[in-house]
């Protein structure tokens, strides 16, 4: 059975005794972004038992670097019980099946997923830097995880994404709606 996926929506509840409840922000900018990115979710709720609790609505973005097309950006909130370097390891291979190639920074990109947070978790390895590490600075993760998070604070300072959500230049930055 495939999950269907809309902005805003609560799925089920689970137990949240033995989980982590993550936020990750999602990106595409080749292909058809608006249907691998609720793909990319379900993906990761189908193979990897990953349980989707919301996501945001998909926002139009203008990239970062060298010229490009714009990108399609969304965050979502999921629970889980894997631990912060086997979730990488998720989402690299998630990105790998659904075709990206990593040619360096600020390339174009199928498929691109970031741990924003885990849970209340400082980490910081060669591997791995929770929150990630410039988050805060990007409009493209600030909006939508404003609309489904905005009262989590960035463990590091205290700050709710809302409040930081304020502070960054959203210009250029369009919702492109519910899928």
């Amino acid at each position: 059975m495939t999950t269907q996926v809309s902005p805003g929506e609560q799925y089920p509840k689970i137990s949240m005794s033995q989980t982590e409840q993550i936020a990750l922000a999602l990106g595409s900018n080749l292909g058809d972004s608006l249907t691998i990115l609720p793909q990319a979710l379900t993906h990761l709720v189908e193979k990897y038992g990953l349980h989707l609790l919301t996501h945001s609505h998909w926002y139009r973005t203008p990239p970062l670097g060298p010229p490009q097309p714009d990108f399609i950006n969304g965050c979502a909130l999921l629970a889980m019980t894997h631990s912060p370097t086997d979730l990488l390891q998720i989402l690299l291979a998630t990105e790998a099946d659904f075709g990206r190639i990593r040619k360096g920074k600020w390339q174009p990109r199928t498929l691109d997923l970031d741990i924003i947070f885990y849970g209340n978790e400082r980490i910081h390895t060669p591997q791995l830097t929770i929150p990630h590490p410039e988050y805060h600075r990007r409009a493209f993760v600030l909006l939508p995880l404003a609309e489904i998070a905005p009262d989590w604070c960035d463990p590091q300072t205290g700050v709710t994404v809302k409040a930081l959500a304020q502070q960054v230049d959203g210009s250029g930055i369009m919702m492109v709606g519910a899928i």
